[in-house]
């Protein structure tokens, strides 16, 4: 009897840990093995000493003390962020319950009933009315479905991979935070620094625009130099409102990243003040893409879907249930607990599906949703082989076009001085001068619009390879 037991003990424990769920493969990355080759990424295709973004957490890849700084704040104070962290504790909360499932609900009741038959259901002989009294106390289950096919066993491994794919989100959420602190940094130090480049033009304008007001009053200036002067100052003083405007407008999108006023100590006034962030090198090969946060979770969200279709396999086959009781009764309350008053019951239960549409309907849909995350895997591996291309086509090019720009501002530069001279002594006429204090203005703007689009480049870099998700410590939300 022993024997037998254990056997069927054994049985059931074998059974209730297979599923019908099939077997999981990793579909095949729909990218090529290697990075894009050609002129655009030469300078990335030489460059071996650079450290991988997976090897640098984001205070080691961000120099800047201040930087550092602001995106430690945010990782503390960001509601969305915050928002990311709770939903890894409900998915937790919700995986726990399922996996619970596959236990018994233990309970303890207690009852008691009082009842009047009339003298035909008495079944007393000669018939007469009665009351019956009952009080009972259990120790049970109640309709507790053993797990032989795997059912609820593969409701589990989805709730599961649910909660990892949210970790995963949580994970994306927090590098997406850290690169967009960065680059609202960085925007903040250029639309300062296009402010301040502004106001200098507006100086140099404003005091030739009062030399020339003064040469017109002598007799020494035509009108049309006058209005020219002017015009130019006034274009300057527009750009001047417009670029205050646009400080505003990021510092006001800074705050709302780091969650609180980020003081005014750590905020940058040009570019030159913040330090570039290291450089970084793509690896060897486009595999380390398979463990960026949102491909880890797409690939969770896959498997979720691999086990549902487990649960509605199961949904053909037979559900066993039990519901058992063990405890006393008696018909008077002081005699609850004595001796003879034990108790027992169990009932067993087996619900075989004959005939229910529902279910093959189930399995097809579980199918198509595991065909659909399937295609979003690899839309996922897609899309980000294509943001690591693009932003290894900006960082092979990039520099070339910052020094071409340089070499033209101080070409422009040169010839601003040289019409100005010719200008003072009367050989060429205020149009020339116009013209190069246009063409020098804009090429300055140019200058740090390449300046920032280097930077905001490199922190695009560190992003798409899944850099700076490494787990803070933060306070509970």
């Amino acid at each position: 009897m022993k024997r037998q037991t254990i056997l069927i003990a054994g049985i059931v424990v074998c059974l209730c840990g297979c599923t019908l769920a099939p077997n999981y493969t990793r579909p095949t990355a729909p990218v090529p093995v290697e990075w894009p080759t050609g002129a655009a990424y030469a300078k990335t295709q030489s460059e071996t000493n650079a450290p991988e973004a997976s090897q640098l957490k984001w205070r080691e890849f961000f120099t800047d003390e201040k930087l550092q700084q602001v995106i430690g704040t945010a990782l503390t104070n960001n509601l969305d962020l915050r928002v990311a962290a709770l939903n890894v504790q409900l998915a937790q909360a919700m995986y726990g319950i399922q996996r619970a499932e596959l236990l018994p609900a233990v309970n303890a009741t207690g009852s008691g009933s009082r009842q009047r038959l009339p003298a035909d259901l008495s079944g007393t002989t000669p018939p007469k009315r009665v009351i019956v009294t009952r009080y009972d106390a259990n120790f049970g289950v109640a309709s507790w479905e053993i797990d032989f096919f795997g059912r609820i066993r593969s409701l589990k491994d989805e709730a599961l991979e649910e909660y990892l794919a949210t970790e995963q989100a949580r994970r994306s959420a927090q590098i997406l935070l850290v690169s967009s602190v960065a680059n609202a940094y960085l925007t903040l130090a250029a639309d300062r620094e296009n402010l301040a480049l502004a106001e200098t033009t507006l100086a140099a304008q404003q005091s030739t625009y009062n030399m020339i007001k003064r040469r017109h009053d002598l007799g020494l200036a035509a009108d049309l130099d006058v209005q020219r002067a002017q015009t130019q100052a006034d274009a300057a003083r527009r750009d001047i409102a417009s670029f205050k405007q646009l400080v505003a407008q990021d510092e006001n999108a800074l705050n709302l990243l780091v969650g609180s006023p980020a003081p005014g100590n750590l905020l940058p006034t040009e570019l030159n003040d913040v330090t570039p962030p290291k450089e970084i090198s793509p690896g060897v090969s486009s595999e380390v893409l398979l463990r960026r946060p949102d491909i880890l979770q797409a690939e969770h969200q896959l498997k979720a879907a691999n086990a549902d279709i487990g649960a509605a396999r199961a949904a053909f086959f037979p559900r066993i249930s039990l519901t058992a009781a063990i405890g006393s009764a008696s018909s008077d309350l002081s005699g609850l607990f004595k001796a003879g008053s034990g108790a027992w019951s169990y009932a067993p239960q087996i619900v075989m599906p004959i005939f229910d549409a529902r279910t093959w309907s189930a399995a097809k849909a579980a199918k198509v949703q595991r065909e659909i995350a399937v295609t979003q895997y690899e839309k996922a591996i897609q899309s980000a082989f294509r943001e690591v291309a693009d932003a290894l086509a900006v960082r092979g090019t990039v520099d070339q076009q910052v020094s071409a720009q340089q070499s033209l501002v101080n070409a422009v530069a040169e010839t601003y001085r040289l019409s100005q001279s010719r200008y003072d002594k009367g050989i060429d006429n205020y149009l020339s001068v116009l013209d190069a204090q246009r063409s020098l203005y804009a090429a300055q703007q140019v200058l740090v619009s390449l300046r920032l689009a280097k930077l905001a480049n490199t922190v695009r870099l560190y992003a798409v390879f899944g850099g700076g998700w490494e787990i803070e410590k933060r306070p509970a939300p």
